[in-house]
């Protein structure tokens, strides 16, 4: 568990910027006046694997339905800051309890195309955790291998047209989950630290 948060902590002190859904699409020019809405996501590891702990949003989501993610969403007035909202998502939406999650730090923020400012928050599970998928949300919570999310192997650039022009995503192909979008960028971004 020691070699786990040491590795976390080594990829949070390695040159990193900010990344966007945009970062494979270069002729995408975004307007500098943009809002973007403040949002954080646990990426969650089990301290006795090193799993990632992610969920498979319900497919009666209105945004992103039955895609793959991390526990997470739109920091609200009362979280302090990204670490306490990602950790108040984790508890809602799949029953982890805080004082089970050890927080490591943050990477820099990742922007979404549907105007989300991500804050992806680093943590280690510790003790027992049965995830409780709270229904209207979640459909499943699944572990991916740390040694899959790190390496930069494992990773594929794919497209497909949305708003009238071809748009390429970073993928992570697990089984039968399909890893994609911000999701898949993020892991790819730490990846790029661990490497």
């Amino acid at each position: 568990m020691r070699d786990l948060i040491k590795s976390l902590e080594n990829a949070l002190s390695r040159e990193g910027s900010a990344s966007t859904d945009f970062d494979l699409n270069k002729d995408i020019i975004l307007p500098e006046d943009r809002k973007l809405t403040a949002a954080a996501v646990l990426v969650a590891f089990r301290a006795g694997t090193g799993n990632l702990v992610l969920t498979k949003r319900s497919a009666r989501l209105k945004h992103h339905p039955g895609q793959i993610a991390f526990a997470g969403g739109k920091q609200d007035s009362q979280d302090a800051n990204p670490s306490a909202a990602a950790l108040r998502e984790a508890n809602e939406e799949i029953g982890l309890d805080p004082t089970q999650v050890q927080v490591i730090g943050a990477l820099p923020s990742h922007e979404t195309v549907t105007g989300y400012a991500i804050t992806p928050v680093l943590a280690v599970v510790h003790g027992d955790f049965i995830p409780v998928p709270e229904a209207g949300e979640v459909s499943e919570v699944f572990e991916v291998p740390f040694t899959h999310v790190i390496n930069p192997a494992a990773f594929g650039v794919q497209g497909r047209h949305w708003n009238g022009r071809r748009r390429y995503y970073y993928t992570l192909p697990y089984g039968p989950y399909y890893i994609w979008g911000a999701t898949a960028r993020i892991l790819r971004a730490l990846a790029e630290r661990m490497t």
